[in-house]
């Protein structure tokens, strides 16, 4: 495992300093350049919060990853880096789901001369940099967002209005790695998670974010969304390669269960 060879990964260079110009400058090229899927999880193949197995996956085999790795290889380069880091408890949507979704996310809290910050390049459509923990509003890349307390151990960030999950809460204090790894193992294997019903990728860009939910692609910008949906195996490969950067050669493989889901979910509606 080589920190240079992160860096290369994902487009930084010249001198590294832990100061928030470095996170910001590590954080944002993390994003334009992997992109957030849970393609493993569409193939039934084992995803782990262990760092050594997605070192080699997000930067030997130019993968992308979910929560877990997205953010575990960014915070293990960061340490690496000098950066003062703490692996911290997410629970997304928290604020309907209740204490049940702590650590089915992970976040990074970074201590700074400049102060406190989160870094999450795990959220999919969350924060292309990291953000100060204060109250308030702020913006990023152009999308408006939103922190706040809870209570005593629990902030919430809330996401844009394009956004998939409207928010997520997170606890400042170390995380309970067991808890990580149990909530790990239950998002890829319930039939109830969104992430084993349906196919996800996100990609920011320099104008917003690409982002793909089974047969549907978006490009959103705080000024637009558009949309298509894609009509076959092909389109679907060409858009995993094109769009979000990723080699997996066995991806068109997937597209029958691709299919299925969005028909089935597609039938529901008319129902209602």
């Amino acid at each position: 495992m080589h920190v240079d060879h992160y860096l290369a990964r994902i487009g930084v260079t010249g001198p590294i300093k832990p100061d928030l110009e470095s996170l910001r400058k590590l954080h944002r090229g993390h994003l334009l350049s992997i992109s957030y899927e849970n393609f493993d999880v569409q193939f039934g193949r084992p995803v782990t919060i262990d760092i050594p197995a997605i070192y080699a996956k997000i930067v030997e085999c130019r993968r992308g990853g979910w929560c877990y790795e997205m953010n575990g290889i960014l915070g293990w380069a960061l340490k690496e880096l000098g950066f003062e880091v703490t692996r911290a408890t997410g629970a997304v949507m928290r604020e309907t789901g209740g204490d049940a979704t702590a650590g089915n996310h992970l976040v990074l809290k970074v201590e700074l001369d400049e102060g406190i910050h989160l870094a999450d390049v795990g959220f999919g459509d969350g924060p292309i940099e990291p953000f100060a923990i204060t109250p308030g509003g702020f913006r990023s890349n152009g999308f408006a967002f939103e922190v706040g307390r809870v209570d005593e151990n629990w902030w919430r960030l809330r996401n844009h209005p394009e956004g998939g999950a409207p928010s997520f809460d997170f606890n400042l204090a170390p995380a309970n790695e067991a808890l990580l790894a149990a909530q790990c193992h239950r998002l890829q294997t319930q039939p109830e998670s969104i992430f084993v019903q349906t196919a996800l990728c996100f990609r920011h860009t320099a104008s917003g974010l690409s982002i793909l939910r089974g047969r549907v692609l978006r490009e959103v910008t705080p000024q637009a969304v558009s949309e298509r949906i894609l009509n076959d195996a092909g389109e679907f490969r060409d858009a995993i390669e094109d769009i979000f950067a990723l080699d997996i050669p066995d991806a068109a493989s997937l597209w029958p269960q691709i299919r299925a889901r969005h028909d089935a979910l597609f039938r529901q509606r008319e129902k209602a």
